[in-house]
């Protein structure tokens, strides 16, 4: 990785949620190469240390909060701690979010579906309020994670198909709202993605593996930076015009 590679994101503060693993933690990887300074928040300290040590090696500007997005009181610190070290806030990429084993609806528990709801979706609204607080006066670019089962349903795990479903709702009327001050809300909607779990669920049902990848016309999986470029486009001014958007990156998934 050169710092500074392709610049779209130079001289821009963006603060990165979910971003010890996964999605999250190739968009800092993605967001610093493109000339950002990236503030990395997630749950696990150790991997954001880690990974902020990383991209400072390779000569970014990286720091970390340790986070839990469901606390709104968490969100606002996070928020004014990046305000108050680099100076203000130009992007944010949501990205904080949990699955469900494939559960069918009935054998679901009030647990289970509270875990999902309020990181997926109460996640989503804390970091929109503080981080829209932040950039009233200046402007910027958000992004929220959806999902393809944001888009169409499968069979199994409800609370994770209609929090995601509720995640563009979100994205719409923050797009609306807020496009007077500047501020643009856009949402990604992966397909399968590698990370740990998808790992670890192939390696454990290597059918399952084949079953997926036929699920889409690319036949593949998308590496997590793949994900991750689309999200630093739509922070970008290469993405001027784009508010209220989802952008599908799911290898034709949903053109079926």
């Amino acid at each position: 990785m050169t710092v500074g590679e392709g610049a779209a994101l130079a001289g821009r503060v963006a603060l990165i949620t979910g971003a010890s693993s996964g999605i999250g933690a190739a968009a800092a990887r993605v967001f610093a190469r493109q000339g950002a300074t990236v503030v990395l928040a997630a749950r696990r300290e150790d991997r954001l240390s880690e990974l902020a040590a990383e991209l400072r090696a390779r000569g970014a500007e990286a720091s970390h909060r340790t986070l839990d997005v469901r606390d709104g009181e968490q969100v606002r610190r996070t928020v004014e701690f990046t305000v108050e070290r680099y100076g203000r806030l130009d992007a944010a990429f949501n990205n904080a979010g949990v699955a469900l084993p494939r559960t069918p609806m009935h054998l679901i528990d009030d647990t289970d579906y509270d875990r999902v709801t309020e990181t997926n979706l109460r996640g989503v609204w804390n970091c929109l309020r503080h981080e829209i607080t932040a950039m009233l006066e200046t402007g910027g670019a958000i992004v929220n994670t959806s999902s393809v089962g944001g888009l169409v349903a499968s069979s199994t795990a409800a609370p994770y198909i209609a929090s995601k479903h509720a995640v563009i709702g979100l994205t719409k009327a923050a797009a609306v709202e807020y496009a007077p001050h500047r501020i643009r809300v856009n949402a990604i909607a992966p397909g399968l993605t590698r990370s740990e779990m998808i790992d670890d669920w192939f390696a454990r049902s290597p059918e399952n593996e084949a079953r997926a990848h036929r699920s889409a016309p690319q036949a593949r999986a998308a590496d997590p930076e793949e994900v991750a470029e689309a999200a630093a486009w739509l922070c970008s001014d290469k993405a001027s015009f784009v508010t209220g958007a989802t952008l599908t990156v799911d290898g034709g998934r949903t053109a079926w």
